[in-house]
């Protein structure tokens, strides 16, 4: 990442600036746009979080001790770990209006133009992301799954279609991605609405009946539970934590929605109906243990189950959407930031930039979720590979929190390590009681995130050498205008060489003047760099230096949330020149070949990964929108 002058700018679309204040109806309009796509994965929760609790890997005893400190260890959870550690703390840390961990750690690298992070933070954060990979397979795969499940309830004959319609319905929500969800996106909000209206109300309708079970939202049942059984309340936290899963969403989606509609949605309406829901299950299996089969589906009369079916599903299929959109935004952070190989991206939309998709990432999502479903079964499977992930990724957001405090907020230690040292304890013992479950399926997201952080360090990692070979042998720009600006046949028009380093004679430059023996009487030696920030403004998109006799020294910025289009960019320049006429312009690429190398620098399995990434990476004439008429791309070769 590269901190520039540019870093400073203030984010330039609408979306970034809702982090800085609403009116009250957009705050309630953004609140209703934020239930339908941050609250998907942590309002699904109730589907399988309290069956699991009791009749997952680690059976409890259905008895009011258990079902009371259940219910108390899953209210005090939401509100440590979601209402304060993210939604009141945590989310106070935005990177110009955006959130999620690539967001952070660009904020920690270049406030200031400084370098505040370690390498241990940068390698924690990466981690980070590269576990949210295996929670962005697992959501799809334990959401749907467990929604269709509920035909088993509604309608037995069904059951054997249970696994056949779920993979029907994961292969048509990700065929439709390429299409766009803008459509479909605007009937998330009412729809989640109605869901969170309908689990509230099943859950009052059984509460009431036993109107003991509002006690449990006392912090001593929690207390009570570990003091009579401290190893089953253990362990129970392995599943407790599925109520939070979806917390960190409401970090990563603040850009779309902000600060304040996020925080009034949750309190004021998500919290209140998962918390109704959780307390009429309770009451449900007080009066009925025999209901643990499936205590969501059972709230409801039998007559009405199999429309809960239907609403459960289009919840699933919603909170799906939201993480495989999630995934496509952190892969564009990440290709933006340079962790990973540039991509195709398609825009699904011409007025909203955030809607993007990504063909690889999304095939290799679908294949991923269809192959948990057939190994895995049954939701009760999935969900042991599911907390890991989560739970994992919620202490990484610690460390780097304890960085923001310290180092950017600079607060008092008198106030930090409280609240840090609350964070950790909570989060620390999840991600115990979860690490029990790595036999049982738990290896799963360890292992998506251990091959995912393997090719995003890679990648840095031999990009980085890559570049550094590339300035030791790149001769000096002066003495080379000096020699070949006099020897060389001038030629009208443009030529603009893209070049990763903005130091020395790209090789592409050197190649054309060897073979072709010409220059053009424009030569533009253009770099294009990804800001720590969202979004660069237009007027510091771009710095020029002449650098005498028709040469030029070109640099644009962008912010790691947008796309570069560097044709776009210079039809807005009129210096350096005259304006740029795209008939007039040449784009000159070097494709790198890499050589085996025994300097020092990477392992050569990861040398020839880091190759194979480099020659199946995008184009660049296509990653920069250059016109496919008027690149000519020149090889070079290079050692690492």
């Amino acid at each position: 990442m590269s901190p520039t002058g540019a870093a400073e700018t203030a984010p330039t679309t609408d979306d970034s600036l809702h982090a800085h204040g609403h009116s009250a109806d957009a705050t309630w309009k953004l609140a209703l746009g934020a239930i339908g796509i941050v609250f998907g994965d942590i309002g699904t929760s109730p589907l399988y979080a309290f069956r699991e609790t009791f009749a997952g890997h680690h059976k409890l005893t259905l008895d009011t001790l258990h079902i009371m400190g259940a219910i108390s260890l899953m209210f005090w959870s939401m509100m440590i770990v979601v209402t304060l550690k993210y939604v009141t703390v945590i989310m106070r840390a935005d990177n110009k209006g955006e959130g999620g961990s690539l967001a952070l750690l660009a904020l920690i690298s270049g406030k200031g133009g400084q370098k505040r992070w370690t390498a241990g933070i940068v390698l924690l954060g990466v981690f980070a992301t590269s576990l949210f990979y295996g929670d962005s397979m697992i959501t799809p795969a334990v959401s749907v799954l467990s929604a269709v499940e509920g035909l088993a309830v509604a309608a037995p004959a069904f059951e054997n279609l249970v696994i056949p319609i779920a993979v029907v319905i994961l292969v048509l929500l990700f065929s439709i991605q390429r299409t766009g969800t803008s459509r479909v996106g605007t009937l998330f909000g009412p729809v989640m609405c109605i869901y969170f209206l309908v689990i509230a109300t099943l859950g009052v309708i059984s509460f009431v009946q036993t109107p003991a079970i509002l006690q449990a939202l006392s912090p001593h049942h929690a207390w009570q539970f570990f003091a009579a059984d401290p190893l089953a309340a253990f362990l129970a936290l392995g599943s407790v934590v599925l109520a939070v899963t979806g917390a960190e969403a409401l970090y990563a989606d603040m850009g779309h929605f902000g600060r304040k509609p996020i925080r009034v949605s949750w309190l004021w309406f998500v919290l209140p109906a998962l918390m109704c829901n959780y307390m009429g299950q309770g009451a449900l299996l007080m009066r009925n243990p025999a209901a643990i089969e499936s205590p969501f589906y059972f709230l409801a009369p039998e007559a009405l189950r199999l429309p809960l079916v239907l609403v459960a599903t289009m919840a699933a299929i919603i909170a799906s959407q939201a993480v495989i959109s999630g995934a496509f935004s952190v892969t564009q952070q990440a290709i933006q930031l340079g962790f990973v190989p540039r991509l195709r991206i398609d825009h699904t939309s011409a007025s909203t930039a955030g809607q993007i998709y990504i063909p690889l990432v999304n095939w290799a999502l679908m294949i991923m979720v269809i192959l948990l479903v057939l190994t895995f079964q049954t939701s009760s499977n999935l969900t042991a590979a599911y907390g890991i992930a989560v739970t994992g990724a919620m202490l990484i957001d610690n460390c780097l929190l304890a960085v923001v405090l310290f180092s950017l907020w600079q607060w008092k230690k008198r106030y930090a390590l409280p609240l840090l040292a609350l964070f950790f304890v909570v989060d620390f013992a999840y991600f115990a009681a979860n690490l029990t479950k790595v036999p049982d399926g738990g290896w799963f997201p360890l292992l998506v995130g251990l091959v995912v952080f393997t090719v995003l360090t890679t990648w840095a990692r031999g990009r980085k050498l890559m570049l550094e070979r590339l300035r030791e042998s790149a001769m000096p720009i002066k003495i080379f205008i000096e020699s070949a600006a006099i020897a060389a046949t001038r030629v009208p028009g443009t030529a603009v060489f893209m070049t990763s380093t903005p130091d020395g004679v790209p090789h592409a430059l050197l190649h054309n003047l060897k073979h072709n023996k010409v220059l053009h009487e424009r030569v533009i030696l253009l770099t294009v760099k990804i800001s720590d920030v969202p979004y660069v403004l237009e007027g510091n998109r771009v710095k020029i230096e002449g650098l005498g006799k028709g040469f030029h020294r070109m640099i644009l910025y962008y912010g790691f949330m947008q796309e570069a289009d560097v044709p776009a960019a210079l039809k807005q320049i009129t210096v350096c020149g005259g304006e740029f006429r795209m008939m007039d312009t040449s784009f000159f690429l070097a494709r790198q070949t890499l050589l085996p190398s025994a300097k020092p620098g990477m392992a050569v399995w990861r040398e020839k990964l880091f190759a194979w990434m480099l020659r199946n990476a995008e184009s660049a004439m296509e990653f920069f929108r250059l016109p496919t008429n008027r690149v000519v791309e020149l090889g070079s070769q290079v050692e690492i």
